[in-house]
């Protein structure tokens, strides 16, 4: 790791000045409080000439065309593909991290790629991608950066996907939702204790920021959970939090349950058995909720969609590609007819499974 670069970006809002001269950066609830030339957690916000800044407005750490199931988004313009991309820095410190390179990253000049938002907007459009998602790490650092795509996306027809664990106060989360279209928001446990100990943060925001996405927005949302063994993956836990989501959020917001593989600070943790995730969707499903998938494992049944009345297969899945289809064109059962909630418009989409690295310098307009 190279010498941490100098401190410099663009003016951000949501801080405020503290009686011992320090300034406090109100964008999450790590509040951090800064001297001048110091870093928040996420170290990509930091106090400049006594203003906050981003460090990393424009600078990506790369794009790709993914498929949007890879998300995961099982229920949002299904077999469509979207504009990937993050950027360095994140506001917790998940000891399991599985892009702690980039998220961890202090090689802030080593962004692959600059872009304006209107740029990010053109070569979505000009690239045939439905959608644009902020992912690989927490969008809430690059608040700014991501509002502005959302609004030049919108302006060319494209819309805006936030993949992100939701850990945000409430002034900058009213902010950034109103331009988001769909979330696919981390319940990373549901506990304080694995919160507090694994992630370095706190579960109650997180859960205030589900409730207020559900019920004081029209963004469509799904939940991923990555289980962990002996962390996040016993039954009582399992059944607390799905029991939450239905009587919280409603029995029609997807959830995912992925597995665990060794890395960062937790490489002397197993991987997750297959049969861990089936148990939590069958738990999941259990207790109301209709839409319940495993993932990062090879498993049709629990990555297929089925309708919750009559049981029949809507859309199967094998990994990212759309094999049945059994939905009309605005996500009915062609069965019995019941709605499927989600985003459908039209047949769905063939993107497939490909992941497609881009630049953007060759799309620009």
């Amino acid at each position: 790791m190279g010498d941490v670069p100098v401190l410099q970006g663009r003016e951000v809002g949501f801080w405020h000045w503290l009686d011992d001269g320090r300034i406090q950066c109100d964008l999450c609830p790590r509040f951090c409080k800064l001297h001048e030339g110091q870093r928040g957690l996420c170290f990509v916000r930091g106090r400049l000439n006594d203003t906050l800044v981003l460090t990393t407005y424009g600078r990506s750490s790369g794009y790709c065309i993914d498929p949007i199931e890879k998300k995961p988004l099982n229920h949002f313009l299904p077999g469509t593909p979207t504009l990937s991309f993050g950027t360095a820095g994140c506001n917790l410190a998940c000891k399991f991290c599985q892009n702690w390179d980039m998220t961890k990253s202090r090689e802030t000049d080593e962004l692959a790629d600059q872009a304006s938002p209107e740029d990010i907007a053109r070569a979505a459009q000009a690239l045939g991608c439905k959608s644009v998602a902020y992912t690989y790490n927490n969008p809430v650092v690059f608040h700014e950066y991501a509002i502005d795509v959302a609004k030049a996306c919108h302006e060319v027809g494209v819309r805006s996907v936030a993949v992100t664990a939701g850990y945000v106060t409430e002034e900058p989360r009213r902010e950034f939702y109103r331009c988001i279209d769909a979330a696919n928001v981390d319940l990373k446990a549901f506990s304080e204790r694995f919160y507090h100990k694994v992630t370095g943060g706190h579960l109650q925001p997180v859960l205030e920021t589900l409730e207020y996405i559900k019920l004081e927005t029209s963004v469509w949302l799904e939940l991923t959970t990555l289980l962990i063994p002996g962390e996040n993956d016993s039954e009582q836990e399992l059944n607390e939090m799905t029991q939450w989501v239905v009587e919280k959020l409603g029995p029609d917001v997807p959830m995912h349950f992925t597995a665990f593989h060794p890395d960062w600070k937790m490489m002397d943790t197993p991987p997750t058995p297959p049969e861990t995730l089936t148990r939590a969707r069958q738990i999941a499903m259990a207790n109301g909720v209709r839409y319940a998938y495993t993932g990062n494992v090879h498993d049709k049944s629990g990555g297929s969609t089925y309708c919750h009345n009559c049981g029949e297969r809507l859309i199967g899945r094998d990994w990212y590609v759309l094999s049945t289809w059994n939905l009309t064109g605005d996500g009915h059962c062609k069965s019995c007819g019941t709605a499927c909630a989600g985003v459908f418009e039209g047949p769905p989409g063939h993107w497939g499974a490909r992941r497609q690295p881009v630049r953007l310098s060759d799309h620009r307009v």
